[in-house]
C-alpha cells in the first residue's frame, strides 16, 4: 500500500473542485502538499484554509497544464520543496460543450493539450523522481466518459478514453519493471464541482440556452460531492487500486456498458431524462 501520512504530494487543479477536496483531505491525514493551478489566488486561499488546522510543508505553483514546460518547471519545483514526494495526482482538466459539427478543430485541440496531454506531461515530469522512492503512487484523473461516451462529448471523452489508455498501458509497464511506481486511473461520475459551468461552448453554438440548460441538469444528476471523491480516491490510492470508480451513477454506467457495449447509451438517456426531469417537460 501506499501510506498518506509522512508523505508529499503534488496536484494540479489545486484551486477548487476535486483537487482542493484532495488538497485538504490529504493534509488532514498528514500529507505535504505541492498544489498547482492557473487560479493562483484559489491557491493562496486554499493554502491559507489549510494552514489553520494544519502544519503541513505546504508549496503553491501558478500551472497552466497546457503547456508542457510550466508543467516541467512545477516538477523541479515540487521537488525541491519536497524532496520525499511520492504521489502525483495529474487532475485538472476543462469541459466543452457542444457536438462534433458545433466544436472547431482548435477548441478540440485545446481541450486533448490540458485533459489528455496535461496528464502525459505531468506523468513524465514526475516519474524519474518517483522511481527513486521506496513506494510511490501516481494518479491519473479520467471521467465516467472515459468508459462511456455520450453525445455531445465528443472532445471530453475523447481525451478521457485516451487518459485511461494510457494509464493502464503504462501501469502494466511499471509492474514488468518492478517499479516502485503504483498507478490508479480514477473514473467520477457526476461531481458537484464547476467544471460544468466554467465549460466553453462550441463556435458553433448560439444559443445560450442550451448551456444554462446543461448547467441545470447537470445539478441534478450529480450527486457526489468533491470530498466524498476525494475520500475515494484517497482509499484507492491506500489500497493500490488500479481502478478507481467514484459515485453510484459511475458503477451503474460502467455495468451496463459490459452487458450493452454498443446500445448502452438508449438506456443511459432515459435514465438521465427522469433523474433530471426533462422527461416531465412539454
Amino acid at each position: 500500500m501506499t501510506a498518506i501520512s509522512g508523505s508529499a504530494a503534488a496536484i494540479t487543479g489545486a484551486a477548487s473542485g476535486i483537487g482542493r477536496a484532495l488538497a485538504f483531505e490529504l493534509a488532514a491525514r498528514g500529507c505535504d502538499l505541492a498544489l498547482a493551478d492557473r487560479d493562483e489566488a484559489g491557491l493562496f486561499e486554499g493554502a491559507a484554509e489549510i494552514g489553520k488546522t494544519s502544519k503541513r510543508n505546504i508549496s503553491t505553483h501558478r500551472v497552466d497544464v497546457g503547456e508542457p514546460a510550466q508543467i516541467q518547471e512545477f516538477a523541479s519545483a515540487a521537488i525541491a520543496a519536497h524532496p520525499s514526494l511520492n504521489i502525483v495526482i495529474n487532475n485538472a482538466g476543462v469541459a466543452l460543450m457542444g457536438s462534433f459539427n458545433e466544436v472547431d478543430q482548435a477548441q478540440m485541440e485545446w481541450l486533448i493539450n490540458i485533459n489528455f496531454w496535461g496528464v502525459v506531461h505531468g506523468t513524465r515530469a514526475f516519474l524519474p523522481h518517483l522511481s527513486k522512492q521506496r513506494e510511490a503512487h501516481i494518479v491519473n484523473l479520467s471521467s465516467i466518459f472515459g468508459i462511456i461516451a455520450p453525445p455531445g462529448q465528443t472532445a471530453y471523452a475523447a481525451a478521457k478514453f485516451a487518459v485511461r489508455g494510457f494509464s493502464e498501458s503504462l501501469r502494466h509497464e511499471l509492474a514488468m519493471a518492478n517499479s516502485p511506481v503504483k498507478l490508479s486511473v480514477v473514473h467520477p461520475g457526476g461531481v458537484l464541482t464547476n467544471i460544468v459551468r466554467n465549460s466553453r461552448t462550441g463556435s458553433g453554438i448560439t444559443d445560450n440556452a442550451r448551456r444554462a440548460e446543461s448547467i441545470d441538469r447537470f445539478d441534478a444528476i450529480a450527486k457526489t460531492t468533491p470530498p466524498i471523491a476525494a475520500q475515494r480516491i484517497i482509499a484507492g490510492i491506500e489500497k493500490n487500486q488500479p481502478r478507481i470508480l467514484i459515485g453510484n451513477d459511475a458503477w451503474l454506467m460502467d455495468l451496463l456498458q459490459r452487458f450493452r457495449p454498443a446500445t448502452y447509451w438508449k438506456v443511459l438517456a432515459k435514465r438521465i431524462e427522469r433523474m433530471s426531469g426533462q422527461g416531465s417537460r412539454p
